[in-house]
């Protein structure tokens, strides 16, 4: 197993609404000339890539670069707490040029692989369903094809949990609380539950969870204060009528316990053409860390020889 290559840039990202010069900090594991590079696309939004980090082994063990990046407002990459609220400029399509702009900056965008979790699944799949000449693969990680059914799943998952946390999340989401230490507490028995189910959660999930208290901006402008309540833009949010139009080949990933229940990945086995899935028995919404080994063998295998 050898020691992959790691090179850190930025590429310039011009956003004339910003007001302000933006840039996008990226990372590159591996040696984008050798294979089929994976750009991995981190969820959210608002959760930078740090938690995805464990995909380097793909480098490794497959020779598979792997490219990470931080969205914009995200991470390394610039932020804009000033468009807190405004919902007119965080959307679709400025992630979806951002990651053009990476593809062209590093010369991949005429064959390339993505990988998205959570949130990034769905950027990916919106990325996807333009038909870009040069996505060859598609990886859709723990993520909904529509909005609707992810609430709807985030809401039976609520009635798994003792009465009293469900009691308590009830009365702080009508109250409109969701700063109070009791809702944090009740949403954190949720989160070990269905987000992660490891004892002690890794370095790299806590770096990443902990850019949401230094900039929150992304998260409660796009999405709102909690994933039992959509506030933002991401309520009506759907990838579904455009799912048949995604030509590249593609694999789904969730575990048995994920926020992304089978019901809100149905549409995308149902209706993208070409595409397998598969479960982590043990998992929850984090089954790249909760069985990592296992994980990096399907992905792998999957870039490598299909």
């Amino acid at each position: 197993m050898s020691t992959p290559n790691v090179f850190e840039g930025e590429v310039a990202f011009d956003v004339p609404s910003a007001g302000k010069p933006c840039k996008t900090w990226y990372k590159v594991v591996g040696t984008i000339r050798t294979n089929r590079p994976l750009v991995a696309l981190h969820g959210g939004p608002g959760i930078p890539h740090d938690y995805l980090e464990v995909l380097s082994g793909l480098a490794s063990t497959y020779d598979i670069p792997v490219i990470f990046y931080d969205q914009i407002g995200n991470g390394l990459s610039t932020h804009l707490p000033e468009k807190n609220g405004d919902i007119t400029f965080w959307g679709d399509k400025l992630w979806l040029d951002e990651l053009d702009n990476l593809l062209v900056h590093l010369g991949i965008q005429d064959d390339y692989a993505l990988i998205g979790h959570s949130w990034g699944g769905m950027l990916g799949a919106r990325h996807a369903a333009l038909q870009p000449k040069g996505l060859k693969q598609l990886i859709i990680a723990d993520a909904p094809a529509d909005m609707h059914d992810w609430v709807a799943a985030q809401n039976e998952l609520k009635t798994r949990l003792p009465q009293d946390v469900q009691d308590l999340i009830t009365k702080h989401e009508n109250a409109r609380t969701w700063e109070h230490k009791e809702y944090q507490e009740s949403n954190l028995i949720f989160s070990k539950q269905f987000l992660c189910r490891l004892e002690k959660w890794p370095d790299m999930m806590l770096k990443s969870m902990g850019w949401l208290e230094k900039d929150p901006t992304v998260y409660h402008t796009v999405n709102g204060p909690s994933e039992f309540n959509i506030t933002g833009p991401l309520k009506d949010w759907t990838v579904v009528p455009d799912l048949p139009k995604i030509k590249a080949s593609t694999l789904l990933l969730n575990g048995r316990y994920d926020e992304a229940q089978d019901s809100v990945m149905v549409p995308f086995f149902k209706y993208i053409p070409m595409v397998k899935w598969v479960t982590f028995a043990e998992s929850a919404h984090m089954p790249h860390l909760e069985e990592t080994e296992r994980y990096l063998q399907v992905v792998g295998s999957f870039l490598k020889y299909e």
